[in-house]
């Protein structure tokens, strides 16, 4: 075993989980953070000598650390993880952490579709009473008693699922394994068989990964299985809804509204404003477009540092790793 072990967080989105990192490890630890691209010869030379790399993206510039022990991935994705371009001795983990701050974002975007407390308190300010109680045409909306649809129920799915009991909605849930028996869940569907699922429910919860099978899952057919008034709400990976397919239901109102937080396109160092998408999104009025941030809390940083910590210390003293995707 090593003397000094070299931490390695890569890129802006790893680099969040450093500060104050250190404090969480026994002595021993070396750690760096690195930037996304790197530019000098003491940065790449850092990253090549790395024990323990934590990126969301593996390889960097098509470098090899030799003695990499460990591919830390700061998230639950690996879609942007090369895994055959890591040495075969490095085990791959990954961590969660974020379910609690995607679920209150979920609910957050349910109850916003549902209750106008902007539109209320603008046309107040100008002395507007329009959504006063009593009047016959003010009625707004409630989450209580409405349906929504979980496509996934892992971490995500389990934690909104949670939530929306607690509001008193009914929870339909779509998902690779079986979930029958949970009491969470009022009605489950195997994926063979999503096209009665989409039209069971008020609003659908998108939370599956990105893999070869969920790549497009919900397109053309989905939307047109879903009910008028349904709204999709995209927590997961872009890609699994179908980009064209989206738009298309959105502009022509073959579904009321969306909510997309994961997206298509993202920015580089190079292009640091492109638009989320190469459709015109931005211009439909029935979407609301976040920048994948429901996950991203003080909450989720730390409890994401903590499994991160733990990880390196069970590689020092031999111990099996937690949230192992792929074995060394």
């Amino acid at each position: 075993m090593t003397d000094t072990w070299r931490i390695v967080f890569h890129g802006e989105n790893a680099s969040a989980f450093h500060r104050g990192f250190a404090d969480l490890l026994a002595p021993g630890c070396d750690v760096t953070a690195l930037p996304d691209v790197l530019a000098t010869h003491a940065q790449r030379a850092a990253y090549e000598a790395a024990h323990v790399i934590v990126a969301g993206r593996y390889p960097a510039q098509s470098l090899r650390p030799a003695d990499l022990r460990l591919l830390q991935v700061p998230g639950a994705g690996t879609d942007n993880v090369d895994f055959a371009a890591l040495p075969p001795s490095a085990i791959i983990c990954n961590c969660f952490g974020h379910e609690d701050a995607i679920a209150e974002y979920v609910m957050a975007a349910l109850l916003h579709r549902a209750i106008p407390l902007q539109s209320a308190d603008h046309e107040l300010r100008q002395g507007q009473w329009t959504r006063w109680a009593g009047t016959p045409n003010s009625i707004h909306g409630e989450i209580s008693g409405s349906t929504v649809g979980l496509l996934g129920f892992g971490h995500i799915g389990k934690a909104v699922a949670v939530r929306a009991r607690a509001f008193g909605m009914k929870v339909h849930v779509a998902n690779r394994s079986a979930v029958a028996g949970n009491v969470l869940v009022d009605r489950a569907f195997p994926l063979s068989d999503l096209e009665e699922f989409w039209g069971s429910a008020d609003s659908f919860v998108v939370s599956l990964p990105l893999i070869e099978e969920t790549s497009g899952l919900v397109g053309e057919t989905a939307f047109a299985a879903m009910q008028p008034h349904a709204v999709l709400i995209n927590v997961g990976r872009g890609a699994v809804v179908d980009e064209t397919a989206l738009y298309n239901a959105l502009k022509s109102h073959r579904i009321a509204a969306a909510i997309i937080d994961t997206w298509y396109r993202y920015p580089t160092p190079t292009d640091p404003h492109v638009l989320p998408a190469t459709l015109p999104f931005h211009e439909l009025p029935n979407l609301l477009m976040t920048p994948h941030m429901s996950g991203w809390t003080a909450g989720t940083i730390r409890r994401r540092q903590a499994v991160i910590a733990e990880n390196i210390a069970r590689l020092r003293s031999g111990h099996p790793l937690v949230n192992v995707v792929r074995p060394g």
